[in-house]
């Protein structure tokens, strides 16, 4: 087991998946079957081998584990994979995930399934490989590849205005990531290195940090998004195919949060606090004006995409307050969100197969012939809201503790969020499932199938369970969130004691 390549393993098995499917035809109904069959067991298969990442991981290490590293560009650039208590979290959620977005594409796709699911495969080896990357470069390559499927899965599977949709999203990070390539070339330049883990003891210039983290937060302010590059999120949610929206929502936000975490905060730490206010007030804006943005939509979809804005802002909020609860709270808020907003996305999904609108108005009465599917509307609603037994809450607590040592006023208009997102995920549940079932459309409605209720209560079952019993996402990344803020501590302590002695 030492001497098993487990990360490279676990980052290029999908394109196996790839590989065989280039194989199959999917002219014939046997075809498409033995498609979705190879798409869902590559990722089963891939879920199970992550599973072994957590189970070799020591939670008592705070530093990189699994490591894989060897030549690759030359010029010290190098293939360098590996995993610590933040990133090992994050590949386990995307391997699980996964699966989940297959079984959601299993009706609703109909074109093009061979490159439909060969999209997904290559998209899952592309995030998984943000996470694992120990290089600079190589995670910068995954990063921005991961662009592309997701470009092609909007464009080409998306609704009626998905080519606009796809463009958006694409001109819109990739416009923040061309800073971040001229950023990384600053660091080599200075550091005389790409590989992460030499990176984060470096210690930059104080003013070239400050250029280095604004070229950074470019990039990952778009990713997440936050308030005011948002914009692009809710037009690629609505014009998402179903599982396009989970992964979306699931994963893809996270890169920009995990970016923070890996490279703003812990190697440039004094503009880290000296622009921490600016990410502050962006935060709060976004908590409190995008929530009052999805009481006004009338799609079921922008409500949550609006909703996601603002679960992110608490991520920011928490990442920066640079403490243990604050950063704990982050990661844990962004685990929550991810099964909980792509579980709120398909079950926008079960409804739209049935119905094909996702306007509010077109719903009512849902819990009367559907009540397994109003059930567990309901808990991921709950979860959003951030009711306490439920994974939202957890993340969201915790953060507003964080943000609470760090900045009283920020902390206590970010607790006005918990009272907004009450208001319009109530709002969306009522309209949709309670009420008389008085519209004809509605009544022959059938309740949750099979493969819709094996999507559905896993996710249930992960919402109750982390919202009862945190410790296991405690228990791992306690040792590297320590060391984190740690660092970072010692050096505005540094570099207080250098002003000090110079003046």
């Amino acid at each position: 087991m030492t001497d098993w390549p487990i990360l490279s393993t676990v980052t290029f098995l999908p394109l196996v998946g790839v590989a065989l499917l280039l194989l199959t035809r999917q002219d014939t109904s046997l075809g498409r079957r033995n498609i979705l069959n190879v798409s869902l067991l590559t990722t089963v298969f891939t879920f199970v081998v992550s599973l072994f990442v957590w189970i070799g991981f020591d939670n008592s290490n705070a530093g990189f584990q699994m490591v894989e590293k060897s030549e690759w560009l030359g010029t010290g650039i190098s293939y360098h994979l590996g995993v610590d208590g933040i990133s090992m979290l994050f590949v386990i959620l995307t391997t699980l995930l996964m699966p989940f977005c297959i079984l959601a594409s299993w009706v609703s796709v109909e074109k093009r399934i061979k490159e439909y699911m060969i999209a997904f495969l290559i998209l899952e080896t592309l995030m998984i490989g943000v996470f694992v990357s120990l290089d600079i470069v190589l995670f910068y390559v995954f990063f921005e590849a991961g662009l592309i499927p997701m470009f092609i899965i909007i464009g080409v599977w998306g609704g009626k205005d998905r080519v606009y949709a796809s463009y958006k999203f694409f001109l819109y990070t990739l416009l923040g990531s061309v800073l971040m390539m001229l950023a990384i070339m600053a660091m080599y330049w200075n550091a005389g290195t790409t590989d992460i883990t030499q990176l984060l003891n470096h210690k930059f210039p104080a003013e070239m940090q400050t250029w280095l983290w604004l070229a950074f937060f470019a990039s990952f302010a778009v990713k997440m998004p936050m308030w005011p590059v948002h914009t692009w999120l809710p037009d690629a949610h609505v014009q998402a195919p179903t599982a396009g929206s989970m992964i979306l929502a699931g994963i893809l936000l996270k890169l920009g949060g995990y970016g923070l975490l890996r490279f703003s905060v812990p190697m440039f730490p004094l503009a880290s606090d000296y622009f921490a206010p600016l990410v502050f007030t962006l935060s709060v804006i976004a908590i409190i004006y995008t929530s009052l943005v999805a009481l006004m939509q009338d799609d079921m979809k922008k409500v949550i995409a609006y909703s996601s804005v603002a679960h992110m802002g608490y991520v920011t909020m928490g990442t920066f307050a640079a403490n243990t609860q604050g950063v704990q709270g982050a990661i844990f808020q962004m685990i929550s969100h991810g099964f909980v907003s792509a579980a709120l996305f398909f079950c926008v999904g079960v409804i739209y197969d049935r119905m094909h609108t996702r306007e509010i108005a077109a719903y009512g009465g849902l819990a009367n012939n559907m009540p397994k599917y109003a059930t567990a509307f309901m808990i991921f609603t709950m979860a959003n809201v951030g009711l306490p037994g439920t994974s939202g809450f957890v993340g969201e607590f915790l953060t507003l503790i964080g943000v609470f040592r760090a900045n009283t006023w920020v902390a206590l208009f970010a607790a006005t969020g918990v009272i907004l997102s009450a208001a319009y995920a109530l709002w969306l549940y009522r309209r949709v499932v309670f009420g008389a079932l008085e519209k004809e459309s509605l009544k022959g409605l059938l309740d949750l199938s099979l493969r819709e209720k094996f999507i559905l209560y896993p996710l249930i079952a992960l919402t109750i369970f982390f919202g009862v019993y945190p410790a296991p996402i405690f228990d791992a990344t306690a040792a590297s969130v320590d060391l984190l803020v740690n660092n970072y501590e010692a050096a505005l302590q540094a570099a207080q004691s250098v002003a000090l002695i110079a003046n």
